[in-house]
């Protein structure tokens, strides 16, 4: 971050390779940190649902109903580790999501970790129908989003199908939000389309800035997800001065990868000429526009 511009690195990591443990995980993602930092990143976002990498080695015998209080046991300690790292190497994670678990169940929660010692957790919003199945990966739904405040940005991160709610784009239009972050997970090509297709029309709809990523390959003993198919992107608002297509990074979506997963670095992202343009000079964008007062007609 110069001030003006910040530089990302959204890892779409390949779930496949078996880990022996957490801290065998933890060592894995510090690699992908080091890299990140060597190429000037500050920020580092992993998709959704990481912690299904852990299933290789789960307990033989674990029922699928029970893998999301067994994923969540091992979460607290994949957070420490993962917070001790960040540290070390003085960079912010977006460390994914994982189960965690709460009074009322377990939550899709999102780790951003940040060098100022500060853990932000985010919580899922809007649930897949597998995640509402009481007898599969159920987790319960959240009721908050986090406006964090770092490094001189207004901070947001959406969730997977989070990012396909325009009422919930509408509530954040209000908050001056400089940068959104979508950990996803897809199993097709279409769900893949349809997260990344909506990230790039809320950076439009928010003028603003949005990065995500998904997780590719199936994970040794899942017994949910055969296939993982995403990317990486950073989309920005499409004007003539960012460069008309509202696409200023991106890795085409692929099904897996023999190097453990591409990791785009995004440099240079003019946030404070975002910032700007929001303030006034954007071409049409009408600001924190919703359709409250709008009547519906029926002929």
């Amino acid at each position: 971050m110069t001030g003006d511009t910040l530089t990302l690195a959204l890892w779409a990591t390949d779930l496949s390779p078996p880990v022996t443990g957490i801290p065998d995980w933890v060592d894995r993602v510090d690699g992908r940190l080091g890299e990140a930092v060597e190429a000037g990143a500050r920020l580092m976002v992993m998709p959704e649902y990481v912690a299904e990498q852990w299933l290789s080695f789960k307990p033989a015998g674990l029922s699928p109903r029970d893998e999301i209080a067994w994923m969540a046991e091992q979460a607290p300690q994949a957070v420490s580790l993962l917070r001790q790292r960040a540290a070390e190497r003085g960079v912010a994670l977006l460390a994914g999501t994982m189960p965690w678990q709460v009074e009322d169940g377990f939550r899709n929660r999102a780790w951003l970790l940040l060098p100022d010692g500060r853990d932000i957790a985010q919580d899922k919003l809007v649930l897949t129908l597998g995640e509402r199945d009481p007898d599969s990966w159920h987790v319960t739904t959240g009721d908050t989003v986090e406006v964090v405040e770092w490094a001189g940005l207004r901070i947001a991160t959406l969730i997977c199908l989070d990012i396909e709610m325009p009422a919930l784009a509408a509530r954040l239009a209000r908050e001056a939000i400089d940068l959104v972050l979508v950990p996803s997970s897809t199993g097709e090509y279409s769900g893949y389309y349809r997260v990344f297709g909506c990230a790039k029309a809320r950076a439009v709809e928010l003028l603003t800035v949005v990065a995500a990523t998904g997780g590719i390959g199936a994970a040794t003993g899942t017994t949910q997800n055969p296939t993982n198919v995403s990317g990486c992107a950073v989309y920005l608002p499409c004007e003539p001065g960012l460069g008309h297509d509202g696409l200023h990074a991106g890795i085409a979506p692929l099904e897996s990868d023999p190097e453990g997963g591409p990791l785009l670095i995004a440099r240079d992202i003019p946030v404070a000429a975002i910032r700007a343009l929001r303030a006034g000079g954007a071409q049409v964008w009408p600001g924190a526009w919703d359709a409250g007062k709008i009547r519906i007609s029926r002929s």
